[in-house]
């Protein structure tokens, strides 16, 4: 259902609050520059600290602009099972293509939590869900067996996953117990190649931020089975994959998007720092290497 490079677009702020007129200039070049897809209000767009107000109006911001021209996958995820359905539901309203949820966190929910939690968010929208599996962040990790199962019981809702385990071998854990027509993002821009290599369909970025059009490069090369060409790009975009986590995501992101674009301002929220000293420097230097400064 979704393939190529799309980005998790970071959120801007400006005085504190919500900077409208950079997001659509972020969405426009996006688009101009190649990504397949959008996704605002995932980890990288610091949903954890927007107000649901503030949510659910860059989604709508995001799916205006962008008018059609890609999909977007809204970040609807929450560990309240009832907000995260009040995220689909708005999203669902306001034209998004899918809404990314995550594994609860903070809670610890089990297995069976999780099947749950989905179970009833699939019961009670009819927006396709992509599953987002990141347990370096949640702590619950959904089990191979546990994607399956979602799955075969919501064929038609349960749509794709974003899987930033890390773990190469759920792809074809996936792929053997679900189908090969299963939609896999990668979720870790370091694994994006070996990913699509098993079998995945593209990546849910943070790289693509700052680097959209070498990103989409990146994956057609890939499609086409241009694997000197992949390479010699993911060896271009490797240091900056890596200088994206110098410090908390996505400070550094923000700070890449503000050396390479003078109306984006590298500013966080709280309990986030903008990036370090260090962070900036392996920024920079990752930046020259790829080409954008």
């Amino acid at each position: 259902m979704f393939s190529g490079s799309i980005p998790a677009l970071a959120t801007p702020f400006r005085d504190g609050s919500f900077d409208e007129a950079a997001f659509r200039k972020l969405v426009d070049w996006q688009i101009e520059n190649g990504s397949k897809g959008l996704v605002p209000c995932g980890t990288t767009g610091e949903a954890s600290t927007l107000s649901n107000a503030e949510h659910h109006r860059v989604i709508e911001v995001c799916i205006e602009q962008a008018a059609g021209r890609v999909p977007v996958i809204a970040g609807c995820g929450s560990n309240d099972t009832r907000n995260a359905l009040l995220h689909m539901q708005f999203s669902k309203k306001a034209g998004a293509a899918a809404g990314l949820c995550v594994a609860p966190y903070y809670n610890r929910p089990s297995q069976a939590g999780l099947i749950a939690h989905f179970s009833f968010l699939a019961e009670n929208s009819d927006l396709p869900i992509v599953l987002y599996n990141v347990p370096g962040r949640t702590v619950t990790d959904i089990e191979d067996e546990t994607v399956v199962e979602l799955v075969r019981k919501y064929p038609d809702r349960i749509v794709a996953i974003k899987d930033a385990s890390g773990d190469l071998s759920r792809v074809a854990d996936h792929r053997m117990g679900i189908g090969r027509e299963f939609c896999q993002l990668s979720g870790n821009d370091e694994l994006w190649l070996p990913h699509s290599a098993a079998g995945g369909s593209g990546c849910i970025s943070v790289t693509a931020n700052v680097a959209p059009a070498l990103c989409a490069e990146f994956h057609d090369a890939i499609a086409a089975n241009e694997l000197v060409k992949a390479r010699e790009l993911n060896d271009r975009l490797f240091p900056l994959h890596y200088a994206m986590f110098s410090d908390a995501s996505p400070a550094p992101a923000k700070y890449a998007l503000s050396r390479v674009h003078d109306w984006f301002s590298p500013d966080v929220r709280l309990p986030l720092c903008n990036a370090s000293e260090a962070s900036r420097k392996a920024v920079d230097e990752a930046l020259e290497i790829a080409g954008l400064i």
